[in-house]
Protein backbone atom coordinates (compact mmCIF):
# COMPACT_ATOMS: atom_id res chain seq x y z
CA UNK A 1 0.00 0.00 0.00
CA UNK A 2 1.47 3.18 -0.60
CA UNK A 3 0.21 7.04 -0.67
CA UNK A 4 -2.89 7.93 -2.03
CA UNK A 5 -1.60 11.67 -2.93
CA UNK A 6 1.36 10.68 -4.64
CA UNK A 7 2.09 9.09 -8.48
CA UNK A 8 4.47 6.86 -7.24
CA UNK A 9 7.53 6.08 -9.77
CA UNK A 10 8.53 2.27 -10.36
CA UNK A 11 11.39 2.70 -8.30
CA UNK A 12 12.80 2.13 -4.83
CA UNK A 13 15.13 3.69 -3.03
CA UNK A 14 17.02 2.45 -0.19
CA UNK A 15 20.11 4.20 0.51
CA UNK A 16 21.99 7.28 -0.74
CA UNK A 17 25.74 8.71 -0.87
CA UNK A 18 27.18 11.84 -2.53
CA UNK A 19 25.34 12.42 -5.93
CA UNK A 20 24.32 8.59 -6.65
CA UNK A 21 21.35 6.74 -4.95
CA UNK A 22 20.42 2.98 -4.90
CA UNK A 23 17.43 1.51 -5.72
CA UNK A 24 16.71 -2.22 -3.20
CA UNK A 25 17.66 -3.55 -6.75
CA UNK A 26 20.97 -2.98 -6.32
CA UNK A 27 20.82 -0.10 -9.45
CA UNK A 28 22.78 3.12 -9.36
CA UNK A 29 21.43 6.03 -10.32
CA UNK A 30 23.27 9.24 -10.76
CA UNK A 31 20.66 11.87 -9.12
CA UNK A 32 20.63 14.88 -11.43
CA UNK A 33 16.93 15.73 -9.64
CA UNK A 34 18.16 15.90 -5.54
CA UNK A 35 14.39 15.56 -4.58
CA UNK A 36 14.02 18.90 -5.42
CA UNK A 37 17.03 20.52 -4.30
CA UNK A 38 16.64 18.68 -1.04
CA UNK A 39 20.50 17.29 -0.71
CA UNK A 40 23.22 20.47 -1.97
CA UNK A 41 25.47 18.61 0.20
CA UNK A 42 24.82 15.18 -1.24
CA UNK A 43 23.35 12.30 -0.25
CA UNK A 44 24.09 11.70 3.64
CA UNK A 45 27.02 14.12 3.92
CA UNK A 46 29.08 12.42 6.93
CA UNK A 47 29.50 15.65 8.40
CA UNK A 48 25.41 15.87 8.35
CA UNK A 49 25.05 12.02 9.54
CA UNK A 50 27.40 12.84 12.54
CA UNK A 51 25.37 16.21 13.66
CA UNK A 52 22.08 14.04 13.41
CA UNK A 53 22.95 11.25 15.12
CA UNK A 54 24.73 13.32 17.85
CA UNK A 55 21.62 15.26 18.32
CA UNK A 56 19.35 12.26 18.52
CA UNK A 57 21.01 10.85 21.72
CA UNK A 58 20.83 14.33 23.69
CA UNK A 59 17.62 15.64 22.68
CA UNK A 60 14.64 15.32 19.87
CA UNK A 61 12.15 17.82 20.76
CA UNK A 62 11.88 20.68 22.67
CA UNK A 63 9.16 22.95 21.82
CA UNK A 64 10.10 26.19 20.83
CA UNK A 65 9.02 28.27 23.25
CA UNK A 66 11.62 27.12 25.42
CA UNK A 67 15.36 27.83 24.81
CA UNK A 68 17.59 25.20 23.28
CA UNK A 69 21.22 25.80 21.88
CA UNK A 70 20.80 23.53 19.08
CA UNK A 71 18.18 25.65 18.27
CA UNK A 72 20.20 28.91 19.07
CA UNK A 73 22.92 28.17 16.92
CA UNK A 74 21.23 27.27 14.23
CA UNK A 75 19.28 30.87 14.31
CA UNK A 76 22.79 32.75 14.69
CA UNK A 77 24.02 30.54 11.89
CA UNK A 78 21.00 31.22 9.52
CA UNK A 79 21.05 34.88 9.92
CA UNK A 80 24.67 35.26 9.43
CA UNK A 81 24.03 33.11 6.00
CA UNK A 82 20.91 35.39 4.71
CA UNK A 83 21.95 38.69 3.05
CA UNK A 84 22.72 41.63 5.60
CA UNK A 85 20.00 43.11 7.35
CA UNK A 86 17.70 39.98 7.21
CA UNK A 87 18.66 39.23 11.14
CA UNK A 88 15.05 37.53 12.58
CA UNK A 89 14.40 34.26 11.97
CA UNK A 90 11.11 31.84 12.00
CA UNK A 91 11.70 28.29 11.68
CA UNK A 92 8.98 25.52 10.30
CA UNK A 93 8.83 22.51 8.57
CA UNK A 94 8.45 23.25 4.69
CA UNK A 95 8.51 25.87 2.10
CA UNK A 96 4.77 25.90 1.95
CA UNK A 97 5.13 26.88 5.58
CA UNK A 98 7.57 29.33 5.27
CA UNK A 99 5.62 31.28 2.55
CA UNK A 100 2.48 31.02 4.64
CA UNK A 101 4.21 32.81 7.36
CA UNK A 102 5.71 35.46 4.86
CA UNK A 103 2.53 36.36 3.79
CA UNK A 104 0.90 36.50 7.11
CA UNK A 105 3.90 38.65 8.74
CA UNK A 106 3.36 40.67 5.88
CA UNK A 107 -0.05 41.11 6.43
CA UNK A 108 0.18 42.39 9.63
CA UNK A 109 3.35 44.81 9.33
CA UNK A 110 1.73 46.24 6.72
CA UNK A 111 -1.64 46.09 7.45
CA UNK A 112 -2.89 45.64 4.09
CA UNK A 113 -4.69 42.97 2.54
CA UNK A 114 -3.51 42.84 -1.14
CA UNK A 115 -0.92 40.67 -2.57
CA UNK A 116 0.68 40.88 -5.97
CA UNK A 117 2.51 37.54 -8.02
CA UNK A 118 3.90 36.31 -10.88
CA UNK A 119 2.17 34.20 -13.45
CA UNK A 120 4.22 30.79 -13.26
CA UNK A 121 4.49 31.24 -10.19
CA UNK A 122 4.98 28.57 -7.61
CA UNK A 123 4.79 29.06 -4.04
CA UNK A 124 3.38 25.90 -1.78
CA UNK A 125 0.48 24.32 -1.87
CA UNK A 126 -1.47 25.45 1.26
CA UNK A 127 -4.53 27.51 0.77
CA UNK A 128 -2.50 30.84 1.26
CA UNK A 129 0.97 29.95 -0.93
CA UNK A 130 -1.84 28.17 -3.49
CA UNK A 131 -3.41 31.26 -4.25
CA UNK A 132 0.25 32.66 -4.86
CA UNK A 133 0.62 29.87 -7.19
CA UNK A 134 -0.24 30.55 -10.94
CA UNK A 135 -1.80 26.66 -12.29
CA UNK A 136 -4.78 26.59 -11.97
CA UNK A 137 -4.14 22.65 -11.86
CA UNK A 138 -3.22 23.61 -8.33
CA UNK A 139 -5.78 25.10 -7.18
CA UNK A 140 -9.35 24.26 -9.09
CA UNK A 141 -9.88 21.57 -6.67
CA UNK A 142 -9.51 23.46 -3.39
CA UNK A 143 -11.07 26.79 -4.29
CA UNK A 144 -12.04 29.02 -3.04
CA UNK A 145 -8.38 29.97 -1.74
CA UNK A 146 -7.45 32.99 -0.10
CA UNK A 147 -8.70 35.91 -1.49
CA UNK A 148 -6.52 39.05 -2.55
CA UNK A 149 -4.10 38.18 -4.89
CA UNK A 150 -3.30 39.69 -8.39
CA UNK A 151 -1.07 38.00 -10.85
CA UNK A 152 1.10 40.06 -13.67
CA UNK A 153 3.79 38.70 -16.22
CA UNK A 154 7.02 37.39 -14.96
CA UNK A 155 9.98 39.89 -15.69
CA UNK A 156 7.44 42.69 -16.76
CA UNK A 157 8.60 45.62 -14.50
CA UNK A 158 5.96 48.01 -15.90
CA UNK A 159 3.06 45.89 -15.41
CA UNK A 160 4.87 45.14 -11.59
CA UNK A 161 4.56 48.64 -11.25
CA UNK A 162 0.97 49.33 -12.44
CA UNK A 163 -0.14 46.49 -10.09
CA UNK A 164 1.71 47.65 -6.78
CA UNK A 165 0.02 50.54 -5.14
CA UNK A 166 -0.54 52.07 -1.52
CA UNK A 167 -3.04 48.80 -0.77
CA UNK A 168 -0.64 46.32 -1.39
CA UNK A 169 0.60 44.13 1.54
CA UNK A 170 3.38 42.25 -0.54
CA UNK A 171 4.92 41.30 -3.90
CA UNK A 172 5.94 37.66 -3.95
CA UNK A 173 8.88 36.32 -6.49
CA UNK A 174 11.05 33.43 -7.32
CA UNK A 175 14.43 34.89 -8.49
CA UNK A 176 14.39 31.69 -11.22
CA UNK A 177 11.11 30.18 -11.56
CA UNK A 178 11.07 27.09 -10.97
CA UNK A 179 8.27 24.78 -11.21
CA UNK A 180 7.22 27.69 -13.88
CA UNK A 181 9.71 25.90 -16.71
CA UNK A 182 13.10 27.32 -14.96
CA UNK A 183 13.28 31.10 -15.36
CA UNK A 184 15.44 33.29 -14.49
CA UNK A 185 14.26 37.26 -13.73
CA UNK A 186 15.55 39.16 -15.90
CA UNK A 187 18.52 41.70 -15.65
CA UNK A 188 16.94 44.82 -13.31
CA UNK A 189 13.73 42.95 -12.19
CA UNK A 190 14.09 41.99 -8.84
CA UNK A 191 15.49 45.56 -8.59
CA UNK A 192 12.38 47.19 -9.97
CA UNK A 193 10.82 45.01 -7.65
CA UNK A 194 12.34 46.66 -4.53
CA UNK A 195 12.01 49.67 -5.90
CA UNK A 196 8.38 49.55 -5.82
CA UNK A 197 7.59 47.60 -2.74
CA UNK A 198 10.13 50.84 -1.01
CA UNK A 199 7.80 53.42 -2.87
CA UNK A 200 4.73 51.72 -1.80
CA UNK A 201 5.27 50.36 1.64
CA UNK A 202 4.76 47.38 0.39
CA UNK A 203 7.22 44.06 1.58
CA UNK A 204 9.14 42.27 -0.82
CA UNK A 205 9.19 38.71 -0.14
CA UNK A 206 11.95 36.23 -2.49
CA UNK A 207 11.03 32.80 -2.69
CA UNK A 208 14.19 31.28 -2.63
CA UNK A 209 13.21 27.40 -1.66
CA UNK A 210 14.75 26.02 -4.72
CA UNK A 211 17.43 28.68 -5.54
CA UNK A 212 19.28 29.05 -2.20
CA UNK A 213 21.78 27.57 -0.09
CA UNK A 214 24.04 27.88 -3.04
CA UNK A 215 22.10 26.56 -5.70
CA UNK A 216 22.74 29.44 -8.38
CA UNK A 217 26.12 30.29 -7.30
CA UNK A 218 25.85 32.47 -4.67
CA UNK A 219 24.28 31.56 -1.05
CA UNK A 220 21.08 33.20 -2.43
CA UNK A 221 20.37 34.41 -5.75
CA UNK A 222 18.88 37.63 -4.78
CA UNK A 223 22.75 38.35 -3.80
CA UNK A 224 24.22 38.24 -7.66
CA UNK A 225 21.25 41.01 -8.33
CA UNK A 226 22.72 42.99 -5.52
CA UNK A 227 19.16 42.61 -3.98
CA UNK A 228 17.53 42.07 -0.47
CA UNK A 229 14.55 41.85 0.21
CA UNK A 230 12.20 42.05 3.13
CA UNK A 231 11.48 38.87 3.94
CA UNK A 232 13.06 35.68 2.31
CA UNK A 233 12.14 32.26 2.51
CA UNK A 234 13.99 28.83 2.58
CA UNK A 235 13.40 25.18 2.71
CA UNK A 236 14.09 22.31 0.58
CA UNK A 237 17.73 22.20 0.90
CA UNK A 238 18.20 23.71 4.19
CA UNK A 239 18.67 20.65 6.36
CA UNK A 240 19.85 18.31 3.51
CA UNK A 241 16.33 17.02 2.88
CA UNK A 242 15.02 17.00 6.53
CA UNK A 243 11.37 18.56 6.90
CA UNK A 244 12.83 22.45 7.98
CA UNK A 245 11.52 25.60 6.41
CA UNK A 246 12.70 29.28 7.51
CA UNK A 247 11.52 32.83 6.84
CA UNK A 248 14.11 35.53 7.55
CA UNK A 249 12.89 38.88 7.97
CA UNK A 250 13.93 42.77 8.36
CA UNK A 251 13.55 44.01 11.47
CA UNK A 252 10.34 46.20 10.60
CA UNK A 253 8.72 43.19 9.36
CA UNK A 254 9.24 40.75 12.28
CA UNK A 255 8.22 43.99 14.88
CA UNK A 256 5.26 44.42 12.76
CA UNK A 257 4.46 40.62 12.77
CA UNK A 258 1.15 38.99 14.88
CA UNK A 259 0.83 35.74 16.86
CA UNK A 260 2.51 32.74 14.83
CA UNK A 261 3.60 29.00 15.42
CA UNK A 262 4.23 25.83 15.21
CA UNK A 263 4.47 22.64 17.05
CA UNK A 264 7.50 21.58 15.73
CA UNK A 265 9.22 24.75 14.83
CA UNK A 266 12.93 24.37 15.03
CA UNK A 267 13.00 21.51 16.73
CA UNK A 268 16.97 20.08 17.58
CA UNK A 269 17.49 17.11 15.60
CA UNK A 270 16.49 19.17 12.03
CA UNK A 271 18.38 22.11 13.44
CA UNK A 272 21.74 20.40 14.00
CA UNK A 273 21.54 18.67 10.20
CA UNK A 274 20.55 22.58 8.93
CA UNK A 275 23.79 24.12 10.57
CA UNK A 276 25.93 21.44 9.72
CA UNK A 277 24.26 21.56 6.24
CA UNK A 278 24.97 25.39 5.63
CA UNK A 279 28.76 24.41 7.33
CA UNK A 280 28.95 22.06 4.66
CA UNK A 281 27.69 24.47 1.68
CA UNK A 282 29.72 27.19 3.10
CA UNK A 283 33.16 24.49 4.05
CA UNK A 284 33.50 23.16 0.90
CA UNK A 285 33.17 26.32 -1.26
CA UNK A 286 30.30 24.29 -2.96
CA UNK A 287 28.37 27.89 -4.00
CA UNK A 288 31.51 28.75 -6.43
CA UNK A 289 31.03 24.87 -7.80
CA UNK A 290 27.27 25.21 -8.34
CA UNK A 291 28.66 28.13 -10.61
CA UNK A 292 31.70 26.54 -12.73
CA UNK A 293 29.96 22.84 -13.26
CA UNK A 294 27.04 24.86 -14.30
CA UNK A 295 28.28 26.42 -16.58
CA UNK A 296 30.43 23.53 -18.19
CA UNK A 297 26.74 22.16 -18.21
CA UNK A 298 24.94 24.65 -19.81
CA UNK A 299 27.43 25.10 -22.78
CA UNK A 300 27.25 21.14 -23.35
CA UNK A 301 23.69 21.01 -23.01
CA UNK A 302 23.46 23.74 -25.72
CA UNK A 303 25.00 21.78 -28.49
CA UNK A 304 21.99 19.14 -28.01
CA UNK A 305 19.28 19.57 -30.32
CA UNK A 306 16.98 21.16 -27.93
CA UNK A 307 14.79 24.71 -28.23
CA UNK A 308 16.61 26.15 -25.06
CA UNK A 309 18.95 25.94 -22.12
CA UNK A 310 18.25 28.23 -18.72
CA UNK A 311 19.20 28.84 -15.85
CA UNK A 312 21.55 29.95 -13.19
CA UNK A 313 24.69 27.69 -11.18
CA UNK A 314 23.22 24.09 -11.26
CA UNK A 315 19.69 24.86 -11.25
CA UNK A 316 19.28 24.01 -15.44
CA UNK A 317 16.50 23.91 -17.25
CA UNK A 318 16.70 21.89 -20.52
CA UNK A 319 13.34 23.12 -23.34
CA UNK A 320 12.86 20.40 -25.50
CA UNK A 321 10.89 19.67 -28.87
CA UNK A 322 9.07 16.97 -27.24
CA UNK A 323 7.12 16.12 -24.24
CA UNK A 324 9.81 15.49 -20.96
CA UNK A 325 8.44 13.00 -19.18
CA UNK A 326 9.14 10.34 -21.92
CA UNK A 327 12.98 11.69 -22.11
CA UNK A 328 12.79 11.67 -18.37
CA UNK A 329 11.62 7.62 -18.14
CA UNK A 330 14.29 6.86 -20.76
CA UNK A 331 16.83 8.56 -18.61
CA UNK A 332 15.90 6.77 -15.68
CA UNK A 333 15.22 3.39 -16.74
CA UNK A 334 17.75 3.14 -19.75
CA UNK A 335 20.54 5.15 -18.41
CA UNK A 336 20.28 5.76 -14.73
CA UNK A 337 19.93 9.47 -14.78
CA UNK A 338 17.29 11.00 -12.49
CA UNK A 339 15.82 14.36 -13.22
CA UNK A 340 12.94 15.75 -13.14
CA UNK A 341 9.75 18.27 -14.91
CA UNK A 342 9.17 22.11 -14.78
CA UNK A 343 6.14 22.03 -17.07
CA UNK A 344 5.72 19.16 -20.17
CA UNK A 345 8.60 20.10 -22.14
CA UNK A 346 11.09 21.21 -19.55
CA UNK A 347 13.63 18.70 -18.12
CA UNK A 348 14.79 20.07 -15.04
CA UNK A 349 18.38 19.63 -13.61
CA UNK A 350 18.92 20.24 -9.99
CA UNK A 351 21.68 17.82 -8.61
CA UNK A 352 23.71 17.87 -5.66
CA UNK A 353 25.75 20.92 -5.27
CA UNK A 354 28.92 18.52 -4.92
CA UNK A 355 28.71 17.67 -8.52
CA UNK A 356 31.20 17.35 -10.80
CA UNK A 357 32.54 18.20 -14.20
CA UNK A 358 32.68 14.08 -15.24
CA UNK A 359 28.93 13.71 -13.52
CA UNK A 360 27.67 16.53 -16.01
CA UNK A 361 29.14 14.91 -19.25
CA UNK A 362 27.54 11.68 -18.17
CA UNK A 363 23.99 13.76 -17.95
CA UNK A 364 24.94 15.01 -21.43
CA UNK A 365 25.51 12.00 -23.00
CA UNK A 366 22.51 10.08 -21.35
CA UNK A 367 20.50 12.87 -22.80
CA UNK A 368 21.68 13.29 -26.49
CA UNK A 369 21.14 9.23 -26.57
CA UNK A 370 17.61 9.14 -25.53
CA UNK A 371 16.91 12.62 -27.52
CA UNK A 372 18.05 10.57 -30.49
CA UNK A 373 15.91 7.65 -29.66
CA UNK A 374 13.08 9.90 -29.17
CA UNK A 375 13.55 11.00 -32.88
CA UNK A 376 14.46 7.45 -34.50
Amino acid sequence: MSGFVFSEKPISIERGEDVHLYADSGTEYLDFGASYACTPAGHCHPEVVDAVQSQAGELLYAQASYGNGTRDVLYERLASFAPGGLDNVWLCNSGTEANEAALKFARSATGREKVVAAKRAFHGRTMGALAATWKAKYKAPYEPVMPGVEFVDYGDADALAEAVDEETAAVILEPVQGEGGVHPAPEGYLQAAQDVTDDTGAALILDEIQTGVGRTGTHWACQARDVTPDILTAAKGLASGLPLGATVCADWIAEGAASHGSTFSGNPLVAAAATATLDVVEGEALAENATTVGAHLQESLAELPVRDVRGEGLMVGVEVKRGANRLLKGLAIEHQVLALPAGRTVVRLLPPLTATEAHADAVVGALEAVLAEVSA
